[in-house]
């Protein structure tokens, strides 16, 4: 029989049996996008949205989920073992450090929102640390000037890291056991080893590329400890392969051992300041051991009757709060699950935000912040009436709020059988941080400080130990004052945005945690930042392949630029606990290598 001779339904099987045949013969990322274009899509769920990658693990004594397995077994290990909801969190955040340096460590800081069920009240820890106390803004200029660029890595961008400082601090208040019992399986995995996951090969060897170049480029003052520490043999660990790093096990051992004084005034403090001189940086032993975190009122606001709650500036958590607060003035149900005319209103809402975030937000220490005014009903009303319905603002500028006033990454969440939960979020800032390496610790300094301004006349403008704006947000929901849901998105300027949809899936649209999670998301880009400058226009307003067709066509019609997706949608885990029952259904998404787990 000839193959015109063929039926047509034969052709097409013969036809797929040959994309098949040479997909399995594919390895790594040549066989993904091979299986991309092929047109092959994810098996069929029985129960629960089609586009959600799993159902939501359930557990009645306790749950965790975090950005990689292994830390997230950490977690359950520990509750396990009689720790507290936020002994497991800490033992999960300095196991990620080991298993997932693409995205946070002991260089890096912390923020924290805990919900203690004995006293019903949510509180919040701002662990950020601040700027080198020697260096002010005109030499900060003066630096940068001479190095031709506004540094995003290098010594100019590192503050004080404030995690280690955190764990102590949150262990004193919260925990049941000893730090060096939640430090040991961190060291093990550092000592041994461990395979690295899909999504943290990928950016490690983004990493490499972009920290490579801004060390050639003179940016990076000394990069040999973070080759030999990260890099070995001139590339990053492939996924599959065993990564150890004996001199992080070392370091955390002293912690361990001698407490949070060793890194913030004992010996790694010391050999962190005879790195900062030998490079010619600004940071000292000084500053480290003028650090503390700081426990802080969270800030809140009601969305359909439950209570949102995140971190005071300078974080920027108060972002998710202003979407929300927005919102709330409209019938997002009635709109529509991703509809054109339920985007658009988040998207309005989230712009309105982010300009008051680029005017208003940075440390209270140094700026006065309206954060009352800012969360106030009568200033969300006034800034809700701003939005059309059927067409963008063409010019969306900061508001007035004084009138009214009397604030990359891992996310990890965790929940006890006590009725604790914790939302811990932890970040080196820019990918693996600023490039730097103190001799023999085996961490990355975060690059933080990058995030100042250089305008006298802006809230976050640089000074000397001062806390730069941050991105990194935890974020809590409490109903009829009890604890409801721990729940965060990585990922910068994505992470209100994303808070705000995951929020409004669950709330608005009656998905469950892991199905809020996988739904496909949009992000918008453009308008002012705290760093300083702004874009004109609209923007871009980016989604991701899972968008319904209707609606981006839709939103172009209303003038939207819209923009593919970029894998820039963030990182979410998530707990719930049903307020019956009191069982928590535990979330990790699909777009990291995560995990989540209970018993």
């Amino acid at each position: 029989m000839t193959r015109s001779a063929i039926p047509s339904p034969l052709r097409r099987i013969a036809a797929a049996v040959t994309v098949l045949s040479v997909l399995v013969t594919q390895p790594g990322a040549a066989f993904a996008q091979r299986v991309n274009d092929s047109g092959i899509a994810a098996g069929d769920r029985i129960a629960g949205p089609a586009f959600a990658t799993r159902s939501p693990v359930m557990a009645r004594n306790g749950a965790a989920a975090t950005a990689h397995p292994l830390a997230t077994m950490v977690a359950i290990d520990v509750l396990k073992a009689g720790g507290s909801a936020v002994d497991a969190a800490i033992a999960a955040n300095a196991a990620l450090g080991v298993l997932e340096p693409t995205g946070n460590g002991i260089g890096g800081d912390l923020f924290a929102l805990v919900y203690d069920p004995r006293t019903r009240q949510v509180y919040g820890f701002n662990g950020s640390g601040r700027s080198a106390r020697g260096m002010d803004l005109a030499e900060r200029v003066r630096r940068e000037e001479a190095l031709g660029r506004r540094p995003s890595f290098g010594s100019l961008t590192v503050t004080v890291p404030g995690a280690v400082d955190g764990w102590f601090q949150m262990n004193s208040r919260f925990g049941r056991l000893p730090m060096d019992r939640l430090l040991a399986p961190a060291i093990t995995y550092a000592r041994d080893g461990a395979p690295v996951a899909p999504v943290i090969a990928h950016y490690w060897g983004r990493n490499l590329n972009r920290l490579s170049e801004r060390a050639t480029a003179g940016e990076v003052e000394e990069f040999d400890n973070a080759r030999a520490t990260y890099f070995r043999d001139g590339r990053a660990p492939r996924a599959g392969e065993v990564f150890a790093n004996p001199d992080l096990a070392a370091t955390l051992e002293t912690i361990a051992r001698e407490g949070r004084d060793a890194f913030y005034s004992g010996p790694l403090a010391r050999t962190m300041d005879s790195y900062f001189r030998r490079i010619g940086g600004p940071l000292r032993r000084e500053d480290l051991a003028a650090h503390r975190g700081e426990w802080v009122e969270p800030a809140s606001v009601s969305y359909r009757g439950h209570t949102v709650w995140q971190i005071p500036p300078n974080s920027q958590g108060p972002a998710t709060l202003q979407m929300l607060g927005i919102l709330d003035r409209f019938d997002l149900k009635a709109a529509g699950f991703l509809t054109a005319a339920s985007l658009h209103l988040q998207i309005e809402a989230k712009r309105l935000a982010f300009a008051d975030r680029a005017r208003y937000f940075a440390d209270p220490a140094f700026a006065q912040i309206p954060l009352a005014g800012l969360l106030s009903p009568a200033y969300l009303t006034g800034r809700a009436s701003l939005i059309r319905p059927d067409a963008p603002m063409t010019e969306v500028l900061p508001g007035d709020p004084a009138s009214l006033a009397t604030s990359d990454t891992t996310f990890l969440v965790t929940a006890d059988s006590s009725g604790m939960m914790v939302a811990l979020i932890q970040s080196n800032y820019r990918g693996m941080g600023s490039g730097l390496v103190p001799d023999g610790l085996g961490f990355m300094f975060q690059n933080r400080g990058e995030a100042f301004s250089l305008d006298p006349a802006h809230a976050n403008v640089y000074a000397p130990g001062k806390r730069p704006f941050h991105a990194i947000i935890p974020g809590m929901v409490t109903k009829d004052g009890a604890g409801f849901l721990a729940f965060g998105v990585m990922g910068g300027a994505m992470q209100p945005q994303g808070q705000a949809q995951v929020l409004i899936n669950m709330i608005d649209y009656g998905l469950d945690p892991q199905a809020a999670g996988d739904a496909p998301r949009w992000r918008h880009e453009g308008g002012c930042e705290p760093e300083g400058g702004c874009s004109q226009g609209l923007g871009r307003v980016f989604l991701e392949s899972g968008m319904p067709a209707a609606t981006r066509a839709a939103l172009a019609a209303m003038g939207w630029p819209l923009a593919p997706g970029d894998g820039g949608f963030g990182g979410y885990q998530a707990i719930l606990r049903d307020p019956a029952s009191g069982v928590y259904s535990a979330a990790s998404e699909s777009r990291t290598d995560g995990a989540a787990m209970g018993y």
